[in-house]
């Protein structure tokens, strides 16, 4: 089972990819374009070139996951775009992910950091 907690490391790719690649062509574009490995752990996110699906693809240890979700109407309103460093991903936190399930914008969640360092005296 895939278990997204605040800890998980959550990259999403700027470019789209061709949705026809299945699990062994998506993590290989991990290792090529995020210089990341795909058995690490780490939730990558991936969307068509129309913008109206998505995939997910993780490692938990025994396997690896390929989600797929399909808007019926519409199209994912936010993604990330092309960064001055010229990054290939974005990454999210655990909950602007869930955000991005629903096809709503992470860019806009306002939510308290996940920790705060106590001040003693």
């Amino acid at each position: 089972m895939i278990q997204i907690t605040p800890q998980t490391k959550v990259l999403v790719a700027v470019e789209p990819v061709d949705f026809r690649c299945g699990i062994d062509g998506l993590a290989q574009l991990c290792k090529a374009r995020f210089q990341a490995d795909p058995f690490g752990g780490t939730l990558f996110v991936f969307r068509s070139k129309r913008g109206t699906g998505i995939r997910l693809l993780c490692y938990d240890g025994q396997g690896m996951w390929l989600c797929a979700k399909r808007l019926s109407k519409g199209r994912f309103k936010w993604w990330p775009s092309a960064t001055p460093t010229n990054a290939a991903s974005v990454r999210l936190l655990a909950h602007e992910l869930q955000v991005l399930i629903c096809g709503g914008d992470p860019s806009e969640t306002r939510v308290p950091e996940a920790w705060r360092p106590l001040g003693f005296p």
